[in-house]
């Protein structure tokens, strides 16, 4: 840092502290304007092909976030009794009048329709269950029903007749958990001999929300205490350690406040990002303070002594939260935008922290009385039990460079070894603990139920074909009259629009017509205007309805799925009524005609709008709900893929445009996506960390050897996780952006601090034996305050801070060790062309 800049903090400490101070109170100001989003849907940016296209399909077919409410009861007779059909009732009524639940859509045994034959091609649609049965005989006919009902069967009620569940539609997805705990109230209230759970990923995702905003306002401040208590371990001197502690503290609330006042919210990603600041803001402090112990004495000049401090650390801290930075900002080049703003902020938050250092630490250390200074001169690192091991620790790998050298390969393949094992998964139910309610009601319901979670397969008619067949049937004649009706028509009308329009202006002109000639041309063109309107109308035909079929079935027969249902189920089963109800009536109408009648039919339920979930009215666009067991995006690719291997063997379906929606499927596109932008933000930082170093150190060779602790860090971490078979998900992705970070800050430090010395003593033992003994120490400090720092995520009850937690401890430990054992080997190995 230039003298004069060093000369003006020393000289106005005051003025100092007071921009520090305002510019904290400043930003805290902003910080109760949070706002809380824990919706995985935002992984994806709002202009995301797929999450415009799942968007889409929830406002065509009129589709709603769901919380699953289910009971379990393990007895004999299982969920048909009357005590537990009673206790159901109760709780599906209650839970009808939360607001915030879209009531018509509500599922449940006592909220759908039963179909009946009442006389020969006649039905009726009555509640299936609008009283609950009084006796075991009646909850048996019910049982009978509902295993008839192809849309109720394994999904409203298990297979196995253990488990029933209510389905329910909420307006607003961000109301999951107030929502949820409404229901549990209700629950509570209710007597009943089954076992309650509340599940569903908006149910999850909201709640994990709640206790997300509740961890942040407790691992901060433990982690600031653990980090407290560390540095009183260390200088035992409250005055001296309170400097740090302020860096770090006005960090965390400066770029918290900044954050949250530019607008944006607090994603699962930047509600740790005070967590990750609070021990890496106090590490140049570490530097400057252990260096300030090992040269100041009692009555020395206090000033100079600052300044040398400063101009002997402030090159390799420069670098460090550079290099710290890159890793942080490479993380802007990710397509998510949740881990953008977290990489972007953490890295503003290094930058910060070492400017706050540079000019407050040296402000407060000029400030201070020579009596609050006086304990210092009892620590010394020599005298320390860490400093003693670190000693031994150099002295052991100077002296068996070979062998460590040796040792770090062999970690290295095994490394290799075990990326090459990793399964990119994730899924907001794992985000809780195996033990919370969320994720047992998860498993319990998914072992008895075809799957709680949702995945829509869409299917579009091609309306092009149908548009190209029609206007080649057109004569000359209808062609005209179609060019004028179509003059100063709205030209965004689709082709759809445009048929209708034109067969009201045939039908009126047909009824005013007097020739012979004129009435058969416009009834051969509403013949033509007809067929087109029937083509569009695709999945009222047979054909198309065979299509859904077939497509259930590869779904079914590839094993990945639970269930499906769509249109086709709803059309077979009206039709087996209406024929007899016999099974073997439970088969598509012959005709199109048939469909219709069918549907029409269906319409006449008390839940007429259900079929709008099918299908667009125009009948050129449909669904097929997929059920699934897990929502692992391991489990959604394979579905996906599964089915466009089995597409691209049928023909027939290309004529369709097929597309993938709902919650299940988006969190497999954001994971792909994440995967492949932290892989580039990962590689380019690499490469720009490298060209930093060799810049630093103007010397390629040095580069490298700066380049190694990193390296064997992020291989040996990630070879961990492939090893433990832990799944690579969101918080593991972004490790590599501090583990990138934190372990060249380490190997800067070691080597800037060897080269100085060795130019000051020109031999290689001195300088080893004087670099283990502060600058060493002072790493090992750093070292310890970070990992130490981010141990109150382990108690956490939410697993990505967990997870966190224990590898960002781990990552302190492995790049410190690999630091301080592997380059000093790799020193004297390559002694005749590195300390010369």
């Amino acid at each position: 840092m230039n003298q004069k800049t060093t000369d003006f903090v020393l000289d106005h400490p005051r003025l100092i502290f007071l921009v520090v101070l305002l510019l904290t109170l400043a930003t805290a100001a902003l910080i109760p304007l949070i706002q809380i989003d824990t919706d995985p849907e935002n992984m994806l940016p709002e202009s995301q092909s797929e999450r415009v296209f799942h968007n889409t399909v929830k406002q065509r077919f009129n589709l709603h976030d769901m919380i699953v409410v289910g009971a379990v009861n393990g007895s004999a007779q299982g969920i048909y009794n009357p005590e537990s059909l009673q206790a159901l009732l109760s709780v599906a009524n209650q839970i009808e009048q939360i607001k915030g639940v879209i009531d018509y859509d509500l599922m449940a045994l006592s909220h759908v329709d039963n179909i009946v034959q009442e006389g020969p091609g006649t039905i009726r649609f009555e509640w299936l269950m609008k009283k609950p049965p009084q006796d075991q005989e009646s909850a048996d006919l019910l049982a009978s029903y509902v295993d008839r009902l192809p849309l109720l069967n394994n999904t409203l009620v298990s297979a196995d007749h253990k488990a029933t569940s209510i389905y329910v539609p909420i307006a607003d997805k961000n109301e999951s958990h107030r929502i949820s705990q409404d229901i549990q109230r209700i629950i509570d209230s209710v007597k009943s001999p089954d076992d309650y759970h509340i599940t569903g990923l908006p149910v999850a995702e909201d709640t994990f929300g709640y206790q997300m905003f509740v961890q942040m306002g407790i691992s901060a401040p433990l982690a600031g205490l653990m980090i407290f208590l560390l540095m009183w371990y260390f200088f035992k001197n409250l005055k001296f350690i309170a400097a740090p502690m302020i860096v770090a503290m006005s960090t965390v609330i400066v770029v918290m406040g900044a954050m949250i006042g530019m607008g944006y919210t607090v994603h699962i990603m930047s509600s740790m990002i005070a967590i990750f600041l609070m021990p890496i803001a106090v590490v140049d402090s570490i530097h400057i303070m252990s260096e300030f112990v090992e040269k100041y004495q009692p009555g020395a000049n206090r000033r100079s002594v600052i300044k040398e401090v400063i101009a002997d650390l402030f090159k390799p801290m420069l670098f460090t939260s550079i290099t710290s930075s890159v890793g942080f900002f490479s993380l802007m080049l990710t397509p998510i935008p949740p881990v953008q703003v977290f990489g972007a902020f953490v890295g503003f938050g290094i930058i910060l922290a070492f400017v706050l250092t540079i000019v407050f630490i040296p402000a407060y250390l000029i400030v201070l009385k020579e009596s609050s200074l006086s304990s210092l001169q009892d620590i010394h690192h020599s005298r320390s039990r860490l400093s003693g091991a670190i000693k031994k620790l150099g002295q052991f790998s100077v002296a068996n460079s070979w062998a460590v050298t040796a040792f770090f390969v062999v970690v290295m393949a095994i490394s290799v070894w075990g990326i090459m094992k990793i399964q990119i998964n994730d899924n907001p139910v794992r985000w809780f603990k195996q033990d919370h309610p969320i994720r047992v009601a998860d498993q319990v319901l998914n072992e008895h139920f075809a799957g709680t979670y949702d995945a829509y397969l869409v299917l579009s008619s091609n309306q092009q074909d149908v548009q190209t067949d029609f206007e080649q049937q057109l004569t000359a004649v209808q062609s005209d009259r179609l060019s004028q009706w179509s003059a100063g028509a709205d030209p965004s009308l689709g082709f759809k629009e445009q048929l209708d329009d034109w067969m009201n202006r045939a039908e009126d002109e047909l009824f005013d017509a007097t020739s012979d000639e004129q009435i058969s041309q416009l009834e051969d063109l509403i013949g033509q205007l007809e067929v087109a309107q029937q083509q569009l109308a695709y999945f009222k035909s047979p054909s198309g309805l065979q299509q859904l079929i077939d497509l259930q079935q590869a779904l079914a027969d590839s094993g990945l799925v639970g269930k499906s249902n769509s249109l086709a189920d709803v059309v077979r089963t009206v039709n087996r009524e209406l024929q007899g109800g016999d099974a073997e009536q439970f088969r598509l109408p012959a005709t199109q005609a048939g469909v219709a009648q069918t549907l029409l039919q269906y319409q006449s339920s008390h839940r007429p709008h259900d079929l709008w979930h099918f299908v667009t009215q125009d009948y050129s666009e449909t669904v097929i709900w997929v059920q699934l067991t897990s929502g692992d995006n391991q489990d959604m690719t394979a579905v996906v893929d599964y089915l466009d291997e089995h597409i691209a063997n049928e023909p027939v379906l290309a004529e369709l445009d097929i597309n993938w929606a709902g919650k299940t499927f988006l969190n497999k596109v954001w994971q792909e996506e994440m995967v492949a932008g932290m892989g580039m933000s990962l590689l380019s930082a690499f490469v720009v960390v490298f060209v930093m170093m060799v810049l630093l150190f103007r010397s390629l060779l040095f580069g490298l050897l700066a380049m190694l602790p990193l390296t064997l860090t992020i291989s040996f971490i990630y070879g961990l996780i492939g090893w433990l078979g832990k799944d690579y998900d969101m918080p593991i992705a972004v490790l590599s952006a501090l583990t990138l970070g934190l372990s060249v800050d380490f190997a800067i430090h070691f080597i800037q601090r060897a080269r100085d010395l060795f130019a000051e003593h020109q031999d290689f033992a001195v300088t080893m034996k004087l670099m283990f003994a502060e600058p060493a120490a002072a790493i090992s400090k750093n070292a310890v305050v970070i990992a130490i720092g981010f141990t109150p995520l382990l108690f956490a009850p939410l697993v990505p801070y967990i997870t966190v937690g224990f590898f960002l401890a781990t990552i302190m430990a492995v790049s410190a060790l690999v630091t301080l054992m592997m380059l000093p080997a790799m020193l004297k190995i390559l002694n005749k062309w590195t300390l010369r």
